[in-house]
């Protein structure tokens, strides 16, 4: 089995799946989870002072900051030929505890279920994950462009890892800084593999569960091989109908970055697939299937179709084991794509809801939430900053608005509101900022038993989208 030695591959430290695994294994671990897990805990001090340093600067300085450090995590074409799926799946494993588990889960990412996997006391293993490819000279108002030059990189990585699917994905709007020096490969595992197998084997129990996590949602996509699809844009402000065929809004903001495009010209769709990003490939569920019928494992399938659908039950979830420990369950703390914190989450007694971005779609999955369940007497929120004023931003008022509609208090955590969106040094501070604002604490709780929720969830789901089987 991997160690927690093994070396870091070549995965985006920015990436969801990278971050909520760091973020779940320090929980199981017994630790909290500063600095996205990056850099050792000794450093946030002088990180944070750092960030000061970069909030500091001009907007355009403050842009190439955030556009040269996500390079500094790409890999080189010419090393793609070396890049392993497999290396990948080994270091994520070796993060984890060994030792025993009830339940493993597997699938696509998502925040609010890194929650309850946490209260389960249970692993993870990811679907996806990012590879950053190294490139210069992008407009990133080119899609094609993009998907011409990706072209042989993405063979050659493909011809050297037969059990993955390639997602190239191209997003003008939201990764509008990060791709001018990078492309976005994400890789969909089709099989388990040797690392998550041998993981399996040896930690899950015998007659244990394991839980497949199946998002739904699909993009259009182009395809350019039996294992190689490219998407245009992605789950966020702006529409798959406006990134190809352009609107008012879309016009706006190309005029606001100066492009000389009033709309984007991307490769005509012939498809869909599941989203590049947070959507499930089903053909991972068949070797998933296999593998437990040979070990006499159980397996539970949770499928929803949008990654949020997910918050409001976990966030219930939580309300309701609050109030079986007795404690006061009308703190919520809202998560912003990977600033999460499982570890806290708990210390301070609060109701996690994750958001998928800083969009309006998240807003108002946000709003929804609030608007059919018990007011809250605190909301806290981080708030991910992405660099850019794009389709579907969220003002930084706007999110003040629902803080505004807890009892008492509503706060920021780690974000300065001058900044955002270009609050780079909020992936420093939010760690540090979130037990500084809340002082409740509480001991770490034992683990949640499977049979409790599954108890749960056939009264709480079964008026939401998530659905539940096996």
């Amino acid at each position: 089995m991997a160690r927690s030695g093994t070396s870091k591959p070549p995965v985006a430290n920015f990436d969801s799946a990278t971050a909520m695994v760091r973020a779940l294994a320090n929980f199981l671990h017994g630790r909290d989870f500063p600095l996205l897990g990056e850099l050792p805990p000794w450093s946030e001090p002088v990180m944070r002072g750092v960030g000061r340093l970069v909030n500091g600067l001009p907007r355009v300085l403050r842009e190439q900051v955030y556009i040269w450090g996500g390079w500094a995590e790409t890999v080189g074409p010419r090393r793609l030929r070396a890049a392993r799926a497999e290396d990948v799946a080994a270091w994520m494993v070796g993060l984890y505890p060994q030792r025993r588990f009830p339940a493993v889960a597997i699938g696509s990412s998502n925040g609010a279920a890194v929650h309850l996997y946490a209260a389960l006391g249970v692993p993870w293993l990811p679907q996806t994950f990012l590879m950053p490819v190294a490139r210069a000279g992008l407009d990133p108002d080119e899609p094609k462009a993009d998907l011409a030059w990706a072209r042989e990189p993405a063979r050659i990585f493909l011809e050297q890892n037969p059990d993955v699917q390639l997602h190239h994905m191209h997003d003008p709007n939201q990764d509008r800084l990060m791709i001018q020096r990078m492309a976005y490969f994400r890789v969909k595992r089709l099989r388990l593999g040797a690392a998550y197998e041998r993981f399996l084997r040896e930690t899950l129990e015998p007659g244990g569960v394991v839980l497949i996590v199946e998002c739904g949602l699909s993009w259009p996509t182009t395809r350019l091989g039996e294992r190689h699809l490219f998407q245009f844009g992605a789950l966020g402000g702006a529409t798959a109908d406006e990134y190809h065929r352009g609107s008012p809004r879309v016009e706006a903001y190309l005029a606001r970055y100066r492009s000389r495009h009033t709309r984007w010209d991307a490769p005509t769709p012939d498809g869909e697939s599941p989203e590049a990003e947070w959507g499930f490939e089903a053909a991972l569920r068949d070797d998933v299937e296999r593998l437990a019928r040979q070990q006499g494992w159980r397996v539970v399938r949770i499928l929803f179709e949008q990654p949020e659908d997910f918050s409001p039950v976990v966030a219930d979830l939580y309300r309701q084991w609050y109030r079986e420990r007795g404690l006061d369950e009308r703190r919520l703390l809202v998560e912003s794509f990977i600033l999460l914190e499982p570890y806290w989450t708990f210390r301070t007694g609060s109701v996690p809801f994750w958001m998928v971005f800083n969009k309006e779609p998240s807003a108002q999955a946000l709003a929804t939430y609030l608007d059919r369940t018990e007011p809250f007497d605190e909301i806290a929120m981080m708030l991910f900053s992405h660099g850019v004023e794009s389709v579907g931003l969220v003002r930084i008022e706007q999110w003040r608005a629902l803080l505004g509609r807890a009892r008492r208090r509503g706060v920021f955590i780690g974000v300065d509101e001058r900044a955002f969106p270009r609050d780079f040094a909020a992936f420093v501070r939010y760690h540090h900022d979130l037990p500084k604002k809340i002082g409740s604490r509480h001991p770490l709780p034992p683990a949640v038993p499977l049979g409790a929720l599954e108890r749960l969830l056939s009264r709480e789901v079964r008026d939401t989208r998530v659905r539940w089987s096996g």
